[in-house]
């Protein structure tokens, strides 16, 4: 989702509620003063690494990857990346209010709307449709996570690539092609060969 100028920030925040968890002009208007404007540059973090997750985001501009480090190797293991028009949290960690095991970080200069757990806790006991949100949530974000887990065991690299580019289009010109080799979970120069590959495919 592209920010139009002609669409504020709330704007695209009211319409990404209301298409995800159908929520009421009355739930909006209790949750309206927690929203808060968060810019994050490129580079910098939304989360750190054994820090508990206090916030929700929602990605009006930009684009985030969550990652974690090896301590054996220091190698960094991409785990997913997250656009703008979605919500951005470590859920486990927001849940539990334990510490995350993984950084969430800018891939570009990116801008957030943000709610705290705090309030968001304040809105379900509210609201039935804001405990719809977090139930919605939820599913959401263990769907993804079972389903890239199952694409490790079920599928080939090359398959798993090929559904990343369908899921965002134009990933490979937002991230760069170290970045996506780590997410699939191989190096640099075998996602080079599969790239090859499917280029002379396509041109035969």
């Amino acid at each position: 989702m592209l920010k139009s100028p002609d669409v504020s920030p709330r704007q695209l925040l009211t319409q990404q509620l209301q298409a995800f968890a159908r929520l009421s002009e009355e739930d909006l208007r209790l949750a309206e003063d927690h929203w808060t404007l968060r810019s994050i540059p490129r580079n910098e973090f939304f989360n750190f690494r054994n820090s508990v997750c206090q916030y929700i985001g929602f990605i009006v501009r930009g684009l985030f990857r969550v990652y974690y480090v090896d301590p054996a190797t220091d190698m960094e293991h991409n785990v997913a990346f997250v656009p703008e028009g979605t919500f951005l949290t470590s859920l486990k960690s927001l849940v539990t209010q334990e510490v995350c095991p993984y950084y969430i970080a800018a891939l570009e200069d990116s801008e957030l709307l943000v709610i705290s757990v705090g309030q968001l806790h304040k809105l379900y006991d509210q609201s039935h449709g804001w405990e719809r949100f977090g139930r919605l949530l939820a599913e959401q974000y263990l769907v993804l996570y079972q389903a890239k887990g199952e694409a490790t065991l079920f599928q080939t690299v090359e398959q798993r690539y090929l559904d990343l580019l369908v899921q965002f289009p134009n990933i490979t010109n937002r991230v760069s092609l170290g970045h996506i080799a780590s997410y699939l979970g191989i190096q640099g120069p075998s996602l080079s060969r599969i790239r090859a590959r499917l280029g002379k495919r396509k041109q035969g």
